[in-house]
């Protein structure tokens, strides 16, 4: 597996460092498995910390967007900080920039939460 994945808690906030690669296989399971259990003990507020993230596939993008949408469904949010470029450009080739909340660092994705209404649960 060439994904780890660190999370720390930051003002209420749960951060999820990723570093690696964000792939089919036991990366994406990992991470799926890891939003998973944070939405089970109600940690509904996670930003994703993509700063070491070297490569994502569709799989990969599909993780990210059944996150979003796992949150979103708990009466949480997710966020994403420190996008790589390389990341961004996929999300936009593929039209889901406005799937995401994309901030440009830690602190100001933290800023968010503290500036931003809970979502309803769908």
């Amino acid at each position: 597996m060439q994904l780890t994945i660190n999370a720390r808690e930051v003002q209420g906030v749960t951060v999820i460092d990723l570093s690696g690669r964000i792939v089919a296989g036991e990366e994406v399971d990992s991470l799926r498995a890891k939003i998973q259990e944070l939405l089970r003990n109600n940690l509904t507020k996670i930003t994703l910390n993509l700063d070491q993230v070297t490569r994502v596939d569709s799989t990969g993008i599909g993780a990210l967007v059944e996150a979003v949408i796992n949150t979103v469904k708990q009466g949480g949010q997710l966020k994403l900080c420190n996008v790589p470029r390389l990341v961004h450009n996929i999300l936009h080739t593929h039209r889901l920039l406005q799937a995401f909340e994309i901030c440009a660092t830690e602190a100001d994705a933290l800023a968010s939460f503290q500036n931003s209404a809970p979502q309803p649960a769908a």
